[in-house]
């Protein structure tokens, strides 16, 4: 008997499903996004950094290009501009992001249990990430509370994750939810803004307010039974979930110069190495062969990438390691350009666009992001 186009279409899908014999960890079911109302363009804080910096740095024009070298055109801040020309001791900071990040974090919260047609009394477990400020109780039971899930709900605090931290949050929500008979809501909120060092006029101060920005992603996911597929009167289609498959973590020995925080009198004081762009040259490849071996798939199946923009350099990087043109990173640049990097939510503000913009086919995907550590977080997903 000959197969008819649709028969043939089917069968390429289900085969795609059937692919690699992992049972998913878990689907997505939903990924929502919120940001602080004081929205800023980048040369209102180019001039800001000129005027604060200027006292300090000699010949401060010459550095001044790093701002449009981000490409990034705007950014939200917990604070309006004006608040970060003066000095702030840490508890004061520090107030404010338990405030503003409580407020983002419902928000982004309430949307994703809203668009994945559940309550909040639906969610079994919460994980919140978050390396910007402190609170103790830890921000996801103020969460729990405010939205009126049961007080029974398990809580899983990660901090000190930075950057990786929406990756491996998300990475560690898909295994939890092995555990867990109801959906769990991941949050990852961060106010990078508010550790912003008034006193600190160093080069890397100042590249920290040329890129980094505040925000905060929810996602709302659930143990997946089995690979799926479904149909509709056009044929035959990928499930519209998000299938998370497996995850690879990389802790580089040695490298905690490279990116992290230095506790000091005003609060969190930013370190930043200027060589995380020549790392990523050289790591990323190995890297993802070292997890394709672990998956045992081969890196030419992963046809989806959703990638952590920690900046433009950085993102030229991937695409140069990697081998792969331009514009397979075009929606984290966009999330760069509009929103700065937010550090741990920024890459699922990548996925909540990628979601929205490119159907799914059954295919390999793969989301990763590298931060503190230094550290390299990836996801195997199926979109």
């Amino acid at each position: 008997m000959q197969l008819t186009p649709l028969d043939l279409e089917k069968h390429n899908i289900l085969a795609l499903a059937e692919q690699h014999q992992q049972m998913p960890l878990a689907e997505i079911l939903s990924v929502a996004t919120a940001v602080p109302p004081h929205r800023i363009e980048q040369s209102d804080v180019r001039q800001f950094a000129k005027a604060l910096f200027g006292e300090s740095i000699r010949k401060i024009d010459r550095l001044l290009p790093i701002f449009e070298n981000t490409r990034i055109t705007g950014r939200n801040l917990a604070q309006p501009l004006e608040w970060y020309g003066t000095p702030h001791t840490f508890p004061e900071a520090n107030a404010r992001y338990v405030q503003v990040a409580l407020d983002i974090s419902l928000r982004a919260a309430q949307d994703a249990i809203a668009q994945a047609d559940l309550t909040p009394a639906d969610i079994g477990m919460v994980l919140f990430v978050s390396s910007t400020g402190l609170a103790t109780p830890s921000l996801d039971g103020a969460i729990i509370q405010a939205l009126g899930m049961s007080p029974h709900t398990q809580r899983v605090p990660i901090w000190g994750l930075g950057c990786a931290g929406g990756v491996s949050g998300l990475a560690r929500a898909a295994q939890l939810a092995q555990t867990v008979d109801a959906p769990v809501l991941l949050i990852a909120t961060e106010l990078c803004s508010l550790t912003f060092q008034h006193n600190d006029r160093s080069k890397a101060n100042l590249i920290a307010t040329s890129l980094f920005s505040d925000g905060a992603a929810a996602v709302v996911l659930q143990k997946s039974a089995s690979p799926r597929v479904v149909t509709n009167g056009n044929g035959w289609q990928a499930a519209p979930q998000l299938e998370i498959l497996n995850q690879h973590s990389t802790l580089f020995s040695e490298s905690e110069d490279i990116m992290g925080w230095d506790i000091v009198t005003g609060g969190l004081k930013v370190r930043i190495a200027k060589s995380i762009p020549a790392l990523v040259l050289r790591e990323m490849a190995p890297l993802l062969q070292a997890a394709c071996c672990d998956w045992g798939i081969d890196p030419s199946e992963l046809k989806h990438f959703v990638a952590h923009p920690g900046g433009a350099k950085v993102l030229e990087a991937y695409s140069e390691s990697l081998e792969k043109p331009a514009d397979t990173f075009r929606h984290a640049l966009d999330v760069l350009q509009q929103y700065g990097n937010m550090s741990s939510p920024t890459v699922l503000f990548v996925l909540e666009a990628y979601l929205q913009d490119v159907a799914p086919t059954g295919e390999l995907g793969l989301m990763f992001a590298l931060g503190p550590g230094f550290s390299a977080e990836l996801i195997l997903f199926r979109w």
